[in-house]
C-alpha cells in the first residue's frame, strides 16, 4: 500500500481539535466527521508522502495561506452542518 495522504486532512483535524477544546459543549464524532468532510471538499488536494516533507518545503507565507483557507473552510462547514435540521444530523 502506498503511504500518501492529503496534507489538508491534518490541518483540518488540528483546527477541529482546537475548536473542540474551546467549545462549551463537546463536538460529537459524527459532527466532526461531517465538518471535516465538508471542509476538505472546499480545499484543494495537496497529497504528500510525508507531512514533514511538506512542512519543510512550504514557506511561512504559504503555510499561513493554507491555514487561513482551512479556517475559512472549517467555519463554513460548521455553519452548513448547524443549518441542517436536527433530525437530519447524526450528532
Amino acid at each position: 500500500m502506498l503511504n500518501i495522504s492529503n496534507y489538508y486532512e491534518r490541518l483540518v483535524i488540528d483546527r477541529l481539535w482546537k475548536l473542540a477544546e474551546q467549545a462549551d459543549e463537546p463536538f460529537s464524532q459524527a459532527f466532526q466527521e461531517d465538518v471535516a468532510c465538508l471542509a476538505l471538499n472546499k480545499l484543494p488536494p495537496c497529497y504528500v508522502r510525508n507531512t514533514i516533507d511538506k512542512g519543510i518545503n512550504v514557506s511561512e507565507q504559504q503555510y499561513q495561506e493554507m491555514a487561513n483557507a482551512v479556517d475559512m473552510a472549517v467555519e463554513q462547514a460548521i455553519q452548513q452542518v448547524l443549518r441542517r435540521p436536527r433530525e437530519h444530523r447524526n450528532d
